[in-house]
Parts: structure tokens; sequence; C-alpha cells
């Protein structure tokens, strides 16, 4: 059996009121549930935290850790800052937009809307300088199946060369649209 959906991703904050706070009034999300426990229930090991959830549309959540008796997180200087990101969808372009004057009148810079042919996406950080994405899909099945089609062979090449493919190179040259229909 496949697995089903995504239940929750979690990531480490900073603090959980600053995140619930960001992640509620600026982004909408609904929260959902918090657990505190001094023991994690995994492993037996003794640390004190915080968990907190925040709904989306479809049941699956964005959780939280605070862990405020562990060393402070270590940001990753070997990743560029663009790769690692959470891409959260929203209903369409009027939405996306209001989101990100609300980013921004609340001080976050946003980059975008970016249009990758099949969605079109901003960009921006939350308190605890984890990327995020809110992306409006813009694919059509025919695009999306020309992406699948090609994925295989193009990771294939890209295993062997490390050399750029641009199979699906029309998703972001502007010919996306054309070239679907």
């Amino acid at each position: 059996m496949a697995v089903q959906q995504l239940h929750h991703v979690a990531y480490r904050c900073n603090d959980a009121k600053e995140t619930a706070d960001f992640y509620t009034n600026l982004l909408g999300l609904e929260y959902y549930a918090a657990v505190s426990e001094d023991t994690i229930p995994s492993t037996g090991e003794k640390c004190l935290y915080m968990h907190i959830f925040f709904a989306m549309a479809d049941g699956s959540c964005v959780a939280f850790f605070e862990v405020p008796e562990a060393p402070p997180a270590i940001k990753d200087t070997n990743t560029p800052a663009w790769v690692q990101h959470l891409a959260l969808v929203v209903e369409d372009e009027d939405e996306q937009l209001e989101k990100k004057a609300k980013l921004e009148a609340a001080g976050v810079d946003v980059i975008g809307p970016t249009d990758h042919g099949f969605c079109k996406s901003i960009y921006f950080f939350d308190p605890n300088g984890h990327r995020l994405e809110l992306t409006v899909r813009t694919e059509t099945p025919e695009m999306m199946e020309r992406l699948r089609s090609s994925s295989e062979p193009m990771l294939e090449k890209w295993t062997k060369t490390k050399t750029v493919q641009r199979d699906a190179a029309w998703v972001h040259d502007g010919t996306a649209a054309e070239e679907s229909l």
C-alpha cells in the first residue's frame, strides 16, 4: 500500500508564541494542537519541549518544536538559503497577493511572485529562519504529464554528468503555457 498523504512536517522554532502568531495571524493557518513534555516518547530521552501544530485545509499540519534547554540551532552554511523550503498552496493569485501585502506590512521581505510555468510563487522567511513558499497552481494535466515523462531520463543524465538538463527548461522560459496546448 502506498503512503497516503502528509500528516505533519516538523521544524524547530525559537519561540513557540512568536511562531504561533506568525502562522496564524500572517498566514491564516489554524492553531490546531499543542503537546508539551519533558521526555521524548520515541527515545525516552529527557528533553523539555513544546510541540505546536497548525492545520491546513487538507488536514495535514505544519508543526514546530521549541526546545528551550537545547543549544541554539545552527544554520546550515553549506546549503544555499533557497534550497530548503516549505511550499504551501494557496487558493488563487488574489489570496497570494493579499498574503504578500500582509507579510510586507509586518516587515517581512517577500520575493515574487515568480512564474514557474506550472505555478506562481512568493518566497519569504518565518521568524525562525525557515524559508517558505506560497504557491498558486497554474499547471495543466498536459504540463504535468510532460514533466513526469521527462523526469526519469533527466535524473539518469544528471546522475551520470552532473550538468544542466534542459528537458524541462520550458517551465521557466515563458513557453510553458503555449507548449502545453
